[in-house]
């Protein structure tokens, strides 16, 4: 099979402009802030808060991660969802085990306007122990960080003052599709956020993150809380975003690859994900159709070059693309080179179906996450 010849420009067009979005992306990376070994002088209190429904895959070990942070100050509420699986067992033996660190509480009533994330951090943000701490930190329920991440993203604060700190974490893949697809997603994030300009006064550029958002209780109380978003989709970009309008300092930094999760589980979990994920906003609903074509066009470049005449300018495109995932893995992860990022064109298609898949559920008027239809 072959296709018309491709001029020569409209292939340089295309790799020129993979070779910019390359050095955007390692320029960004730089400019991402490591967190050094240390411990606060101070000792504010910090309550986690935790959004639990059918978790039981990861949970356990997530909450043992937790539970066995050296920071003393540390409080931990865990918002079970309505969870039908393990998760309530995981729960109660842990509560048990550890009554003076972790309290869990259960709902099963979702009110109408919220999703169910957002409902279950602010719930947890109106407890005792979340209303008397200086700081909530949100993070799901799959992740899992060393005991000293908390003492030293504290201390980092108090050398760099902010309101909002969010840490970039690894993630894990095990099976083939998240090893080849996951990759892909981190280089959107980065693409998305100028990590320089997260903590600048006025830019646009702001960082909230679900595996780690620590924020100080006076800024989170000052833009309600996810109260005054309750049916954000990406809730934590959703909050760093209402926190940096409202004048305070968002900050942004490296948590992996000692602070880490596994995302999904196959390709059946990844791509059910993308159906609350996908689009989060009802602006980009009529531009489906060109988000479709310029995932396919970005993703399947390189094989329609070579089956249009340049299979060098092609080659060229995957090996850059190729090296540039290995070395932000690297970065984030600490992982050695993975055969399957070489598949990254796999991702594309993947993705026009997660987007089509999603297109269907909001002409329904729903998101759709864990079994649950939430009406828009």
């Amino acid at each position: 099979m072959s296709l018309p010849v491709c001029p020569w420009p409209v292939a340089g067009l295309y790799a020129a402009a993979w070779a910019l979005g390359a050095g955007v992306a390692l320029a960004r990376l730089r400019h991402l802030p490591e967190l050094p070994e240390g411990r606060p002088r101070g000792l504010d209190r910090v309550t986690l808060c935790v959004p639990a429904r059918d978790e039981g895959k990861d949970l356990a070990k997530a909450l043992d991660s937790w539970l066995a942070q050296d920071y003393p100050a540390l409080a931990i509420l865990v918002v079970d969802d309505g969870s039908t699986d393990a998760t309530p067992a995981i729960l109660a033996a842990r509560a048990a085990a550890h009554p003076e660190r972790l309290r869990v509480l259960r709902n099963d009533h979702l009110p109408p306007g919220w999703l169910g994330k957002n409902h279950a951090l602010d719930l947890a943000s109106r407890q005792p122990e979340a209303l008397a701490a200086q700081w909530l930190l949100f993070a799901d329920a799959d992740v899992q960080a060393p005991p000293d991440l908390l003492s030293r993203s504290l201390a980092w604060l108090e050398a760099h003052p902010a309101d909002l700190l969010a840490l970039i974490p690894a993630v894990d893949t095990e099976s083939f599709i998240e090893r080849a697809f996951l990759p892909w997603v981190t280089l959107g994030l980065i693409w998305a956020i100028d990590f320089r300009r997260v903590p600048e006064p006025g830019a646009w550029a702001h960082c909230g993150v679900g595996a780690f958002t620590l924020v100080r209780r006076a800024a989170y109380d000052a833009v309600q809380g996810h109260a005054g978003e309750p049916m954000a989709v990406i809730d934590d970009m959703g909050l760093a975003q209402r926190v940096k309008a409202a004048g305070f300092v968002n900050r942004v930094a490296q948590g992996g690859p000692a602070l880490h999760l596994r995302m999904y589980h196959g390709l059946g979990e990844l791509v059910r994900s993308m159906r609350k994920n996908a689009l989060p906003f009802a602006v980009l609903v009529p531009l489906v159709p060109l988000s479709v074509l310029a995932v396919l066009a970005a993703s399947l470049g390189p094989a329609l070059l070579a089956l249009a005449g340049r299979p060098w300018a092609g080659l060229a495109v995957w090996a850059l693309v190729t090296a540039l995932v290995a070395l932000v893995q690297r970065r984030l992860t600490g992982r050695r080179c993975d055969g399957a990022w070489a598949f990254w064109p796999l991702s594309g298609p993947l993705m026009a179906w997660g987007i089509l898949w999603t297109l269907g559920d909001r002409l329904r008027g729903v998101n759709h996450w864990r079994g649950r239809d939430v009406r828009l």
